[in-house]
């Protein structure tokens, strides 16, 4: 019970001394989640009150299966360009289809998450590189980013995907459809969101409530045609069940399955930054569970998928959160706010919530990062442009589809082509060495000593039979041995121990002796187990290279000159001059 239900174990250990500051935090904290789940809620093409259910749900719930003391989960601005990718060609503009759909949605993330969680699958999200996860992010970015540019300049467009939406904005530009008091108005709230982001100041509280304020007290909703939030639904979400259309399945399961990658991958990193920072150690199944179980609840509950935040995060850490506390006083307060004062957002401008969020989209882009990788590897920063391409032309679904198949292509890259080196005896240097990189590197007449840099197994294990005839091939020397330094080995399958049992054949009509050394213990057992140990001989696998080479020159009589042993040779004579000089 403890593992499952975390929440539970903190209200066990709860000191008196927690609660103030986890009250004033949390209502802090209500504060901000207000204008941001309205916010994200429009931008993900649904009506704002289902950002505030999709608030309140999700925080109750990760309070209770959620492993991290503070993390704040909500709607999320790196999920509104996935949610409106399928809501909007699925719903055809019927609001409460859309609502159904991003429910089942949330649904199908939670127990996409949950089932991993309990699969111990936490590491799976690991697998997508820094460089992949950043192209993706760009584009789903540059998406949401686009689509809210029609809100700030006060028009609608009709327009699937980001290139098509770039032509509408264009075009209704050109006919002259801004409303140019939305958009002053848009554009002055994104100036104070963005000028006050790195102060104290809650730069998205100060700047929403000046523009709902500014729009209620002139009438500007009225008299210019701004268009405003409207009055909210008094009540609390009920529990209700998404059910949605045989032709809609594959499209909200594709969305919700490309959801918990998201939501989890930005979820971990930011709950293990925390856990660090507060000297604590969070489970990423755990993780994966309590955000699952937030999906899940908010999906029955009338929300949509939700996400871990990393600026709402940083307000309850700094208005003193100490627990999940935190997390229930604001799902509570803006449970007070819906059952007591509805209406007290009905003039906020749709220009504001749009500011909100190209604000968040702005802060989803990463730009230094991605220069450092350019400096340092260029294929991986061309890999995160195709990706980025890839969200921004084919759309946010087919995009993350994209980088799912090139992280796994990458993947397989490293395993499937992995460095090999002939070594050789470098002058000086301790060991044996790549002959590429010390080029004056000797080689013991004879021996080939091949170092292979990956685990062996089906992908690889023919790669690996061209590259050992090819060392063989270009020996200077007739070879005798043929020496795999095997330490990078770290796992062996079974196709790959059938290539090497044809290879030994194949060594032996050449008269060539193929040996081991260096092999990990765990990897000589599946030798064993498949019979090659017996094949090969025992005598020919070595603890170490030079173990192997010592052996060689011994059943082979080959002269061999080792600087290291001239070395000590040479200083021998030293060595009994000192004796002699001593006292």
């Amino acid at each position: 019970m403890k593992q499952w239900l975390p929440g539970l174990d903190t209200l066990r250990r709860y000191e008196a001394a927690w609660l103030p500051r986890d009250v004033f935090a949390g209502v802090v904290l209500a504060t901000m989640l207000v204008p941001v789940g309205i916010a994200y809620s429009v931008a993900s093409g649904l009506p704002g009150i289902y950002g505030l259910y999709a608030t309140i749900v999700p925080l109750l719930a990760y309070a209770l299966f959620g492993p991290s003391r503070i993390l704040v989960l909500g709607p999320d601005s790196a999920l509104a360009g996935i949610l409106l990718g399928v809501i909007t060609p699925l719903a055809a503009g019927d609001p409460m289809r859309a609502v159904t759909l991003a429910g089942m949605m949330a649904i199908v993330s939670g127990l996409a998450c949950i089932l991993a969680g309990v699969a111990r699958l936490g590491f799976v999200t690991e697998l997508l590189s820094k460089p992949i996860r950043y192209g993706y992010m760009n584009g789903i970015a540059l998406t949401v980013l686009i689509s809210q540019l029609p809100k700030l300049l006060g028009f609608s467009i009709e327009g699937e995907g980001p290139l098509r939406s770039l032509w509408a904005i264009a075009s209704a530009i050109l006919d002259g459809q801004i409303n140019w008091v939305a958009f002053e108005i848009g554009f002055a709230t994104l100036a104070a969101i963005l000028l006050l982001k790195n102060t104290r100041l809650p730069g998205i509280l100060i700047a929403v409530v000046a523009a709902t304020v500014v729009v209620g007290v002139l009438d500007l909703g009225t008299r210019y045609g701004v268009k405003v939030l409207g009055p909210l639904p008094q009540g609390l979400p009920g529990f209700v069940v998404p059910w949605i259309s045989t032709s809609d399945i594959v499209p909200v399961l594709l969305g919700g399955c490309a959801i918990a990658m998201v939501s989890f991958a930005d979820t971990s990193v930011l709950s293990r930054a925390y856990a660090a920072r507060l000297g604590m150690r969070v489970d990423p199944n755990q993780e994966m569970v309590g955000l699952g179980a937030a999906n899940l609840a908010t999906g029955f509950f009338q929300g949509f998928p939700i996400s871990s935040s990393s600026s709402r995060t940083p307000v309850a850490e700094a208005a003193g959160a100490h627990t999940q506390l935190t997390s229930v006083v604001g799902a509570l307060s803006i449970a007070l706010l819906l059952l007591v004062a509805p209406n007290l957002l009905e003039d906020l401008p749709t220009a504001a919530l749009a500011a909100v969020v190209i604000a968040a989209a702005i802060g989803l882009f990463e730009v230094a990062d991605l220069k450092r990788i350019y400096r340092i590897q260029r294929w991986e920063f061309w890999l995160s442009i195709v990706c980025f391409v890839g969200v921004a032309v084919l759309g946010v679904i087919p995009g993350i589809g994209l980088a799912i198949a090139l992280a796994i292509i990458e993947f397989l890259w490293d395993g499937w082509r992995p460095h090999s080196a002939v070594l050789g005896r470098a002058q000086g240097v301790k060991g044996y060495h790549d002959m590429t990189r010390y080029p004056a590197a000797r080689r013991v007449p004879g021996l080939v000593l091949f170092r292979w840099d990956a685990p062996l197994f089906f992908a690889n294990a023919e790669f690996f039979r061209e590259r050992v005839m090819d060392a063989i091939a270009t020996s200077p020397t007739p070879v005798r041995w043929l020496v795999v330094a095997a330490e990078p080995v770290t796992s062996v399958d079974v196709t790959a121990c059938d290539v090497v049992a044809e290879l030994d054949q194949t060594l032996h009509a050449q008269g060539i002796e193929f040996c081991f050394a260096e092999l990990k213990d765990p990897v000589k057992d599946k030798l064993k187990r498949f019979g090659l140990f017996a094949q090969l001989g025992e005598h020919y696998f070595f603890p170490t290279i030079g173990v192997a080479v010592s052996r060689y020159l011994e059943i082979n009589n080959v002269e061999w000159n080792d600087w290291e042993d001239q070395a000590e040779n040479d200083l021998e004579p030293l060595a009994g001059r000192n004796l002699k000089a001593g006292p």
